[in-house]
């Protein structure tokens, strides 16, 4: 079959196998042309498919020569279905692994399960007996809680009031304005549930049981604050508090890692285009905006060049990891300099339906948002048939 992309309402419905495949290979060849990091050798990702987590991966792998293993939900093509853009990733990602001599696993299941708790900690003490870094980099927006059976779903909503802003589609360029109402309590506990820090919690009591984890272990959560423009929809709301009983659970883990000389952090990463990020109100106009802003200045980072800087410059850098007053390691710092946001506040507050195309460069921000699908990707021929 012919696969093009198939796009509703600023999302992404399928994934092209070839465009991803060359979008992974030109991850891990930067990861290769870099110094390399003295870093961890035995590696868990939990939500490595795409994104921070797959960047994760990569880095682990080719950066430090790390054996890995991925857990994440994503499903093979079907009929004329395609894969998910994750299971493309991952099996692209395993079979450049594996030609290049480095051990790869992954459990294609529920990451919120006990059985899938219990199936990777069994994998561990086969095979490795610990690990040495554990990267909690989970994006799902539906959680089955294992205690109770109870599902609950995230919100993406403000706190208190309606918020009302501008955004973009960035399809058609059409910029609107849209008001989201707040999220409810329950909302709330229940975008908590899902996107704090309760599983993650989880995932290292369970590892911490069996004395899984290595001497001197450190895991990672990965999680964003943003700019004042962005507050009232994202710190301030359902999601930032979420966000903010991640960074409590890093403090409760560090001290039950105390038992092996370990550390939990909270890494703030900077804004990327994500599947997610595309459905959120005025993320993708902050984007459209923050990006090329970041280029003229030499600052931009996609989810690799973010993540070889978070091992190398933080967290296996020597001496002490580098945390902010909270505890935080903060790899958003090129994103939140004054410089930059007085540029992209002038810039957001001066875009009109007249000028987007004028003042932001709305096609390479599409573009990019189509290769995270594999679409758009050069070297591919999208007219050939292909086997989904």
């Amino acid at each position: 079959m012919i696969i093009k992309p198939m796009i509703r309402n600023n999302i992404c419905l399928n994934a092209h196998p070839e465009g991803l495949k060359i979008e992974v290979d030109n991850r891990i060849d930067y990861v290769k042309g870099k110094t390399g990091v003295n870093g961890p050798k035995r590696v868990l990702v939990v939500g490595g498919s795409a994104g921070y987590g797959l960047a994760s991966r990569i880095v682990a792998a080719y950066g430090c020569g790390a054996a890995t293993i991925n857990v994440a939900f994503e499903k093979p093509a079907a009929g004329t279905r395609t894969a998910t853009v994750g299971w493309y990733n991952t099996e692209s990602f395993e079979t450049r692994a594996r030609e290049d001599g480095l051990e790869c696993h992954t459990f294609y299941g529920d990451a919120f399960a006990d059985d899938m708790k219990e199936q990777v900690a069994s994998l561990i003490q086969d095979k490795w007996g610990q690990v040495d870094l554990v990267v909690y980099s989970l994006a799902s927006g539906v959680r089955t809680d294992p205690k109770t059976g109870v599902q609950y779903r995230s919100a993406l909503k403000p706190v208190g009031e309606p918020f009302t802003a501008k955004t973009v589609d960035t399809t058609t360029g059409e910029i609107k304005e849209v008001t989201a109402d707040p999220a409810t309590e329950d909302e709330i506990a229940s975008t908590v549930k899902v996107m704090g820090g309760e599983d993650w919690a989880l995932w290292i009591d369970r590892l911490l049981a069996d004395d899984l984890l290595a001497p001197g272990a450190v895991t990672v959560a990965y999680s964003y604050i943003g700019p004042e423009l962005i507050r009232r929809v994202y710190r301030e709301g359902a999601i930032g508090k979420a966000k903010l009983h991640l960074e409590a659970t890093a403090h409760e883990l560090t001290r039950r890692l105390w038992a092996v000389n370990g550390a939990a952090y909270v890494s703030v990463n900077k804004a990327v285009i994500t599947r997610a990020s595309s459905v959120i109100p005025v993320i993708p106009l902050y984007g459209l905006v923050l990006f090329p802003v970041m280029q003229r200045m030499g600052l931009h980072e996609g989810t690799i060049e973010q993540i070889y800087r978070l091992f190398a410059d933080r967290l296996y850098a020597d001496g002490p990891v580098p945390t902010d007053d909270e505890g935080r390691i903060r790899v958003d710092d090129w994103e939140m300099r004054d410089d930059v946001q007085a540029a992209v506040l002038k810039l957001f507050h001066s875009v009109t339906q007249d000028n987007v195309r004028e003042l932001t460069d709305i096609d390479a921000y599409h573009s990019e948002f189509l290769k995270i699908h594999g679409f758009g990707v050069e070297g591919v021929d999208y007219d050939k048939e292909i086997e989904p």
